[in-house]
């Protein structure tokens, strides 16, 4: 499988704080280390394959392509603006996924970048979703979903309310949650992973097959602009799940360096 966690030992949870309506926030804090060259390879497969798997790239590149270019002429997000920006929130959602497959324990289905058109627009549809199933064949109430939308700033000099931006978009996820639901479904039966498609479909009919429905609001910074007082002003009391809202704050040094570090690596080694 291309799917690997080695880069998470790297993600450490340093403590928690309240915002200002007395929500939790989970901090934690990214420090890698691009002379570890193994973990910076298989993370780059990692993230490669979340654009386009290693084993049909051949089948789907054009034949003068070599597999680098392919991947940085359609599939990789890049170049002139907003491509940055495109690249720092791919990245962000995908760490965020890392974060809730390897530390929480949620499935996390990765069809999100697989089937852009544009490289350089961002996926339409919720950010980030995972899901818990008690029992797998089997219905459970304590089966959960969750659904995190996911916010960055890798650059500037004054901390931007992302958090707090990630909160309201949040508030939007509960009316997409069907067309969400279909799209990863969808995607997953066109890769033939038909077991985790059905496990989609255990998700479909709250009211009939009810579950645990959770919310998360997360914000990625670079170290040098992350404010914790700016970030403790973050209000999720308008949220209509402020009781249950999953907020978790991320910061790392030079981390747009390692953005384009890993998609360079990502399309060197294809």
């Amino acid at each position: 499988m291309p799917w690997s966690s080695d880069h998470m030992k790297w993600l450490t949870n340093i403590k928690s704080y309240k915002t200002a309506n007395n929500n939790d926030i989970v901090l934690l804090e990214f420090n890698y280390d691009e002379t570890d060259t193994v973990a910076m390879s298989l993370w780059a497969k990692h993230f490669r394959n979340h654009y386009c798997l290693d084993d049909e790239i051949d089948k789907i590149k054009p034949a003068h392509m070599s597999r680098s270019e392919y991947l940085i002429s359609y599939k990789f997000p890049g170049g002139n603006a907003p491509g940055p920006s495109i690249q720092s929130g791919d990245f962000s959602e995908i760490l965020v996924s890392d974060y809730l497959a390897f530390t929480l324990n949620y499935w996390v289905p990765r069809t999100r970048y697989g089937s852009k058109t544009i490289k350089n627009e961002s996926t339409k549809g919720s950010d980030v979703m995972g899901f818990k199933i008690v029992s797998p064949g089997t219905v459970s109430p304590s089966d959960s979903m969750i659904i995190v939308e996911s916010k960055a700033q890798f650059s500037g000099q004054k901390p931007l309310p992302r958090l707090q931006v990630a909160i309201d978009d949040s508030i939007k996820d509960s009316t997409r949650i069907g067309e969400s639901l279909n799209a990863i479904k969808q995607r997953l039966f066109d890769k033939n992973l038909l077991a985790d498609a059905n496990n989609i479909s255990r998700f479909q009919d709250p009211v009939g097959s009810p579950y645990k429905e959770e919310y998360g609001a997360a914000a990625l910074f670079l170290s040098s602009v992350y404010d914790e007082d700016e970030v403790k002003k973050t209000d999720s009391s308008k949220h209509p799940k402020a009781g249950n809202l999953a907020l978790i704050v991320i910061h790392g040094n030079d981390m747009m360096n390692l953005v384009k570090r890993l998609y360079k690596l990502a399309s060197d080694e294809a």
